[in-house]
C-alpha cells in the first residue's frame, strides 16, 4: 500500500504590496487579519505551516510565531513569486514532508471546510495519476492549491524565471480542478478598493 502524503501549508507572503498601500498580510479579517486567519484555517488540515516572507519579512514574523506558524524567508523575492513558491516547497521537503496546500496572502483565507473538501479530493485522485487540484469556482480557478511530491519535484527543477501556471499547463493531465460553493478561492486583493469592496460584499456574512 503506498504511504499517505503528510502535508504542510504554505502560504506566500513575500510581495510588497506596493499597490496597497500597506501590508495585505496584515489585512484586517474576521477575528485577525489576512495571514492569522489563513494560518489557522491550513494548521487545522495540516502539520505545520510555513510562511514565506520576502524584504518585509520582520512586519509578519510576529503574527507568524504567534500564530504557531514558521517563516522562511526568500532572500530574492524581487525575482517574483514563483521564487517564493521554490522556497516555500523547499522548505515542506526539509521538514519531512511531501505534499502542501499552497495559498496566497492577497487572498482571503476560504473556509475550513473547502480545504478539507480539496485535500480528500486530493487523496481521492492520488490514486488516478493526478499531481495537484486547484479550486474552481464560477469558471475561475483559485487557491489554494494541493500538490503532492511529483508537482512539489517539478516545481524545485523548473528555472526560477518559470511561473506557476506555465507548470499547471505543462502538466495539465495531472492537475484536477474541483468545484467549490466558497467564493473566496477566486477572490483577489490587491488595492485598497477591491479590498472594501470585499469587506462590504462579503466581510460579516460570510461563514467561518
Amino acid at each position: 500500500m503506498a504511504r499517505a502524503p503528510s502535508f504542510c501549508g504554505v502560504i506566500l507572503a513575500a510581495g510588497e504590496s506596493s499597490r496597497m498601500g500597506r501590508s495585505k498580510a496584515l489585512l484586517p479579517w474576521r477575528e485577525g487579519t489576512f495571514l492569522s486567519t489563513a494560518i489557522a484555517t491550513l494548521s487545522i488540515h495540516t502539520d505545520l505551516v510555513i510562511v514565506v516572507g520576502g524584504r518585509t519579512a520582520d512586519e509578519i514574523r510576529p503574527v507568524v510565531y504567534a500564530n504557531g506558524g514558521f517563516l522562511a524567508v526568500n532572500p530574492a523575492a524581487e525575482r517574483g513569486q514563483f521564487s517564493s513558491l521554490q522556497v516555500g516547497v523547499q522548505e515542506v521537503l526539509n521538514r519531512g514532508r511531501d505534499a502542501a496546500v499552497v495559498t496566497l496572502v492577497d487572498r482571503p483565507p476560504p473556509r475550513s471546510e473547502t480545504v478539507g473538501l480539496l485535500l480528500q479530493s486530493f487523496l481521492d485522485k492520488l490514486s488516478q495519476g493526478s499531481w495537484a487540484v486547484v479550486p474552481e469556482y464560477g469558471g475561475r480557478h483559485g487557491h489554494p492549491i494541493v500538490i503532492g511530491r511529483e508537482m512539489i519535484t517539478t516545481i524545485l527543477e523548473a528555472p526560477s524565471t518559470s511561473n506557476a501556471r506555465e507548470i499547471e499547463h505543462a502538466h495539465q493531465s495531472q492537475v484536477a480542478y474541483i468545484a467549490v460553493d466558497d467564493p473566496l478561492v477566486a477572490v483577489n486583493i490587491d488595492t485598497p478598493e477591491e479590498y472594501a469592496e470585499l469587506i462590504n460584499s462579503l466581510g460579516p456574512t460570510v461563514k467561518q
